[in-house]
């Protein structure tokens, strides 16, 4: 349980930091294209071009974010095997606690007192979820289910890119909470792959779970780029740790045997809950974000940025 713990909370800093970088790394892009005022960058409802997405993610920031994500996905894989769904995913959406406290000094964002009571609430939720949790279920699932698990992924990342792409600018929150379910259904993938414990290879390449975690990993990140580029750092990063927290729990206890301590499923009940509501906390109370250092062409870059016709996104604003 301490090394899964530990396990998770490693996933949690590189996440959180790596979210913050790609953070700057796409509001870095947004200005130049702003600058530019290109009409390249956008589709036709005021979203993110698909090269416009490219072009953030080829930034230095942005690649030092996406390493950092990496290694918080191997780490989280890990924790995934060692706890029960609904203590590692929250404590890795915990990352949005220090997403939140890194945006301060990166992204120039001054966080409300109600920001700061959302980001306690889900600090002291972690705690309750600590103390409750019991040992995680055998993760032993029909294969019939992993081909499920596999539809439902394609079905989130492509349904969602296609839903995102028409809202444009106003699909932030909805970008997050779908790369939110996306990487969640990554952690599910992971708990149930085959081929690992032992590792077998022709099982591993076989399972259709496989499939779905480079599906969910691959389009989450795609999502959560676009989310950063048209929306607050801290409300994108919010509706994600609802998306990978709540369903991923949930499926934990009802399809995977995941458990809590006897006498103290209430406590994980309440923990779980008041989690997830302190991430949506911080998403309702963001404030507009302010980028470093910005001056007058700043402002008027800002101005071209936020108009529906001529704007890479709303983050340069």
């Amino acid at each position: 349980m301490i090394i899964g713990l530990l396990t998770a909370v490693a996933a949690s800093a590189c996440y959180g930091t790596g979210s913050v970088l790609q953070a700057v790394g796409s509001r870095k892009s947004a200005r130049r294209e702003a600058a530019k005022a290109s009409t390249t960058g956008v589709t036709q409802h005021g979203g993110p071009s698909l090269s416009s997405t490219a072009k953030a993610a080829v930034t230095w920031e942005f690649m030092v974010g996406t390493v950092l994500d990496f290694i918080g996905f191997g780490l989280g894989a890990l924790a995934a095997r060692l706890l029960p769904l609904f203590l590692s995913q929250t404590v890795i959406s915990a990352n949005l606690v220090i997403t939140a406290v890194l945006s301060i000094r990166l992204l120039n964002i001054r966080l409300t007192r109600p920001e700061w009571a959302s980001i306690g609430v889900v600090c002291s939720a972690l705690v309750l979820l600590a103390t409750a949790a019991g040992p995680e279920g055998s993760g032993d699932t029909p294969i019939a289910t992993h081909w499920w698990l596999l539809v439902a992924s394609v079905v989130i990342i492509g349904g969602g890119t296609l839903v995102v792409r028409l809202l444009g600018g106003r699909a932030a929150i909805l970008a997050g909470l779908l790369s939110g379910l996306g990487f969640g259904a990554l952690g599910v993938g992971v708990r149930v792959l085959n081929g690992i414990d032992p590792f077998h290879l022709p099982s591993l390449l076989g399972d259709p779970a496989l499939y779905a975690i480079l599906v969910a990993g691959i389009g989450g990140m795609y999502l959560h780029t676009v989310a950063l580029q048209i929306g607050s750092v801290n409300g994108a990063t919010a509706a994600l740790v609802v998306g990978e927290t709540v369903v991923p729990g949930i499926l934990g206890v009802l399809w995977l045997g995941d458990s809590s301590r006897p006498g103290f499923a209430w406590v994980a009940v309440l923990g779980f809950v008041v989690a997830v509501a302190g991430a949506v906390g911080v998403a309702w109370f963001g404030e507009p974000e302010t980028e470093p250092g910005a001056t007058e062409a700043d402002g008027a870059v800002a101005e071209v940025a936020a108009t529906p016709a001529d704007s890479t996104s709303r983050a340069a604003a």
